[in-house]
């Protein structure tokens, strides 16, 4: 445990954490910042409108119909039906990450996911008269963004892709919780006993990666990042140091060592300096440096995108990819896993030249030409490849019966950090997951709610607009300052 005294009088790392929460404000937001966290914000409201038409988020939808409260949150997608905003926040939070699709960020986590659900169910729950506008909304959104960064960046082992814990299940709580309680305004002292409820909430093993279960990892995030704020904000109290300690979120991590936050004097924002990925398809990011690579490959073997690839005159296909247990999936068996199998996402890119969200319906997944490649298909993992975001890469190989082989390598995807989508890539992105669920008014309201989000009055009109009411019955709703 820290004892010793930190900047500006604080004890403990814990109370630093609080001050900073508590003390930044928009005038701390810089413009890149702004123009980022509204990328991954347009991202995360399309990749979670298209998850509501998944199985998981179906089943929990109907859990969550058993509650009821005189105090609603949208659901997305949804014009008549609503929860109170803990399970509207859990709902939307499983539709995010339904399909892997939401943004992913390094150290490794899915920042997203877990903080909007929660800040835009949170801010329907105010009063009429006090109306949450969209600056507040995008200062709330970046601390829980800021505050799941400071917290990986406590671990060098966090630097890697995960072995034993779904990281959103612990970064992205203290992060909800750490947004809900900005967009409260609650006091340090609060902030603190928000961040210590949260922590008691977090946690989920990997296991359950590739299953059902796993979109439930970001719901749960965002619900009790939420509820903690709420509890702090009755004045529950928790351990005022448990950040500090290796019993607290030491306990997630065997070389944990937390360091104070920079000053709030222009204060240095993580997003400033370290972008997200962006999916172009719903599947584990690893699998994204797996398809660029075998899509350079096809090329090669097929003169045009419509031909056959010669499947007959293939012996043999190597991956290789760095050792992640968890995604070497040699025989998936259903969407979920489909989405985490290195193999998969290599072979549907070399038979189908491109891996989309169609790529991982059961026809696909099942079928024989896939299935006939994958029984062909090898990984290797080079000692220099190692399993992260940052400086994995991957080669693929296809030999052949005439003793030849056709290779490429990727070693940074269209999407990733360095090489982010264009934007009009990620309009495009959002208008096929968003016009799948919302009449094309209400998709075009969120885009442009979005992009002048800093300007926005009243951020209810972008509930409204993902609920899928008309634009023009907004017009009234929604006014720039």
């Amino acid at each position: 445990m820290r004892r010793d005294i930190l900047q500006g009088g604080e004890k403990t790392i814990t109370a630093n954490f609080a001050n900073v929460i508590h003390g930044l404000n928009a005038n701390h937001l810089t413009d890149q910042v702004i123009q980022r966290s509204k990328r991954m914000i347009l991202d995360t409201l399309g990749v979670g409108l298209l998850g509501t038409s998944t199985e998981v988020c179906h089943k929990v939808t109907q859990y969550s119909k058993i509650y009821s409260s005189d105090i609603s949150s949208t659901i997305w997608g949804h014009l008549d039906f609503r929860l109170p905003p803990l399970y509207a926040a859990f709902v939307n939070g499983v539709a995010v990450h339904s399909m892997d699709f939401d943004d992913t960020w390094h150290p490794a986590t899915h920042p997203s996911g877990a903080v909007l659900p929660a800040v835009i169910a949170l801010s329907e729950a105010f009063p009429q008269k006090k109306k949450i506008s969209g600056l507040n909304l995008l200062l709330a959104f970046n601390v829980g963004i800021e505050v799941q960064g400071r917290l990986l960046r406590f671990s060098s082992e966090a630097r890697n892709i995960p072995k034993r814990f779904h990281p959103p299940t612990v970064v992205g709580t203290m992060g909800s919780a750490a947004a809900c309680a900005k967009l409260l305004a609650l006091d340090q002292l609060k902030c603190k006993n928000a961040l210590a409820i949260a922590a008691s909430y977090a946690g989920a093993p990997l296991a359950n990666a590739a299953t059902q279960t796993k979109p439930l990892h970001v719901g749960n995030a965002a619900k009790h990042g939420l509820e903690a704020a709420c509890l702090a904000s009755q004045g529950l109290q928790g351990n005022k140091q448990i950040l500090d300690m290796e019993s607290g979120i030491g306990a997630f991590y065997t070389d944990y060592n937390p360091q104070t936050l920079p000053t709030l004097q222009s204060y240095p924002w993580l997003l400033d300096q370290q972008d997200v990925a962006i999916k172009r398809f719903p599947a584990h990011l690893g699998t994204h440096w797996v398809a660029d690579a075998a899509l350079s490959v096809r090329r090669k073997l097929v003169e045009s995108s419509d031909k056959l690839l010669p499947l007959d005159k293939i012996e043999k296909v190597i991956l290789k990819v760095p050792e992640v247990k968890y995604v070497n999936r040699p025989s998936p068996t259903s969407e979920h896993e489909a989405r985490h199998s290195f193999q998969f996402v290599a072979c549907s890119a070399l038979l189908d030249g491109s891996v989309s969200v169609q790529s991982f319906t059961s026809e696909n997944v099942h079928r024989p030409a896939l299935q006939e490649l994958l029984c062909k298909t090898q990984l290797e993992h080079p000692a220099d490849n190692t399993p992260s975001f940052e400086s994995l890469y991957c080669e693929v190989s296809v030999m052949l019966r005439d003793s030849n082989t056709v290779s490429d390598r990727c070693d940074t995807f269209y999407g990733h950090w360095r090489k982010p989508l264009k934007k009009e890539d990620l309009e495009k992105k959002f208008q096929s997951n968003a016009c799948s669920v919302l009449p094309a008014e209400a998709t075009e309201g969120i885009i442009e709610t979005v992009y002048n989000l800093e300007k926005v009055e009243d951020c209810s009109v972008l509930s409204t607009f993902l609920s899928g009411q008309s634009a023009r019955a907004l017009l009234e709703k929604l006014r720039f300052l």
